[in-house]
């Protein structure tokens, strides 16, 4: 049986109870791992992405987050998703006043991402972690990628109230900023005010300008809404960004106004009443079962109108793409989280006389997990900066940003879908058992690609910003520009970097000069974009890492990519096994690559 502590919320594996000290376990346990001190790369890529004085202090943060991941928030987060939230439509007088109950290790878990953290507040006020200014993007990612390794669902409320927070501070009335933002950014989660976007509805999906929800005025001049919205996360949110319809709007996005409506009203006495919408249901979900989900039905409800109502969609567009980026750093989290499983299982049992990890085979297997899971992790660090540099006025990362972010989200949310599910089979038969964190890893990665668009609503957002806006062009010259200054990566392998980068680009451009037709390449286009991309992105992490720190590893990885992702091979030849020696020797048992071997490295491999 397993030990279960206050609240009932789980404190030990069950596979763990009633074995004696002595006995060794068949099944390796990640219990107790400190998954920051494990987490070499993000160290090396925050001493790139940081500047100094705020990576040292930001560090002990960081490490007590890491070492709580496979402790405390895995027993919480294991707890929360075996009890869901619960909605109580009516109170015991028969009166309508819906209540979500949440079990108290999801209360926990809010306690420590939105309190103890501030990961909803840090960007937009100084203070959080003890930092007197807002902390930028990279950092708050990556304390969210390390939180997300134990718990997904709750992410979703804490980038919901972020990107809310930001977009209401770039379009709302100062008004109505100033009555809704310190209690959107407080760390006093008995006053926080967590937010909310209700854009999907039933019979319009991911055809957002086919919604039928409409905002018309009252005899006071106030914004009435009414219509059904058919799934909204954190439904009891305080507050929620909506798009509706305004009366005599035309049809379509460009008819779509955004409001923001508050859960409660006054009731003109000092107290509050409910605002005129109700939950009507909670999803039972296949994934995220920490998080309510729910139908919400809105009948006459008070909204306040942000931003212009003809940019309604443009600006919600806003609140997506951070919603977006956030969704691809869960993704990338989520893939750390499911190789260090693996890893652990392999490295700490034995079958047939041999320790998997030395078994050929296996590490392949190992070696196909790590390349996407740095890709992905590369990608978010690197879109952090280039939002930073874009929320400081910077035109060009405007550009860059409304590529890179629709680019992680499409294909490192897929890749999180594979690599969770191979990291599951490494452990074998009881990896399919929910009381190991398996099951739930992919469980939760399948949801990144459906919210914020599905995978192809996004491939196609690729498209129209290579058709629109040529956004594709500043990213490919840019990378490649940062590429022939390099000294420290070789000749040749600059070349080929170039290379693939300009063969993507003329992808992009050939596909999006076919107009309609061309839209079935849009998946293709999406995933050689990035591939390109993270490669060029690792090589220049790859030699400004050698430089400073004397470890040219990700320009290896880079090489995996090209020869992995970015080149064909013939499907019936022989698999060569040199390639995956070499990398093995080189990114797993040593501790640095020289820049030398790095090189070697790129000029010996051949595609696997």
């Amino acid at each position: 049986m397993s030990q279960v502590g206050r609240a009932g919320i789980v404190t030990g594996h069950e596979n763990s109870a009633n074995r004696s000290l002595t006995e060794t376990p068949s099944q390796p346990d990640t219990e107790g791992l400190d998954l920051w001190e494990k987490d070499r790369s993000l160290q090396q890529l925050l001493d790139l992405y940081l500047p100094a004085d705020l990576y040292a202090h930001l560090r002990p943060h960081l490490a007590r987050l890491g070492a709580m991941v496979t402790t405390r928030l895995d027993a919480l987060s294991h707890t929360a998703d075996r009890h869901p939230p619960v909605l109580h439509a009516r109170d015991r007088q028969g009166r309508d006043a819906a209540r979500i109950e949440k079990h108290p290790a999801y209360r926990e878990l809010e306690e420590i991402a939105f309190g103890q953290y501030g990961l909803a507040a840090m960007s937009h006020r100084g203070g959080v972690l003890g930092w007197p200014d807002p902390i930028p993007p990279a950092a708050k990612y990556a304390l969210t990628y390390l939180f997300v390794q134990s718990e997904f669902g709750l992410c979703c409320p804490i980038s919901m109230t972020d990107a809310l927070t930001r977009t209401l501070r770039r379009f709302g009335d100062p008004a109505l900023v100033e009555r809704a933002l310190s209690e959107l950014t407080t760390t006093d989660v008995d006053a926080l005010a967590q937010g909310a976007m209700f854009i999907t509805e039933q019979g319009a999906g991911s055809d957002v300008g086919a919604g039928t929800v409409t905002a018309q005025t009252d005899e006071a001049g106030q914004w009435r809404l009414h219509g059904d919205k058919w799934f909204c996360s954190n439904p009891d949110a305080a507050w929620a960004m909506v798009l509706a319809r305004p009366e005599g709007a035309p049809s379509g996005t460009r008819g779509l106004g955004l409001f923001l409506m508050p859960r409660t009203l006054s009731d003109g006495s000092g107290g509050e009443q409910p605002n005129a919408y109700r939950i009507v249901r909670l999803k039972d979900k296949l994934g995220t079962r920490s998080l309510a989900s729910g139908e919400i039905r809105l009948e006459g409800a008070l909204a306040y109108p942000v931003g212009r109502l003809d940019q309604g969609f443009k600006q919600m567009a806003e609140m997506i793409n951070v919603s977006r980026l956030s969704n691809g750093v869960r993704a990338a989290g989520l893939m750390r989280r499911a190789l260090h499983e693996a890893r652990h299982v392999a490295e700490n049992r034995a079958a047939f006389g041999h320790r998997l990890t030395d078994m050929p085979l296996m590490r392949r297997q190992l070696l196909k997990l790590l390349v996407p899971t740095e890709q992905a992790l590369s990608m978010t660090l690197f879109t952090a900066d280039v939002m930073a540099r874009s929320d400081d006025g910077d035109s060009e990362a405007s550009i860059w940003l409304r590529l890179l972010t629709p680019l992680i989200k499409f294909r490192a949310c897929r890749d999180a879908r594979k690599v969770t599910g191979d990291s599951m089979e490494v452990r074998g038969g009881s990896g399919y058992i929910e009381e190991w964190i398996s099951p739930r890893l992919v469980r939760d990665a399948h949801l990144g690609s459906i919210w914020e668009g599905t995978s192809n609503i996004v491939a196609l957002d690729v498209l129209r910003a290579i058709r629109k806006q040529e956004a594709h062009r500043p990213v490919v010259d840019g990378l490649s520009q940062r590429l022939a200054a390099s000294d420290t990566i070789s000749p040749d392998f600059r070349a080929t970097l170039t290379q693939r980068l300009a063969m993507a680009a003329q992808l992009a451009e050939r596909t999006g000069e076919q107009a309609s037709a061309g839209e079935h390449s849009a998946r293709h286009v999406a995933s050689a974009l990035y591939n390109a991309t993270t490669a060029a992105i690792l090589a220049l992490e790859g030699a400004a890492l050698a430089k400073r720190q004397g470890d040219a590893k990700r320009i290896v990885l880079a090489k995996l990519v090209v020869d992995h992702r970015l080149s064909s091979r013939d499907p019936l030849a022989p698999e060569p096994m040199e390639c995956d020696q070499a990398a093995w020797r080189l990114l797993i048992e040593q501790s640095v690559c020289t820049a030398v071997e790095a090189t070697d490295f790129c000029a010996a491999a051949r595609s696997a």
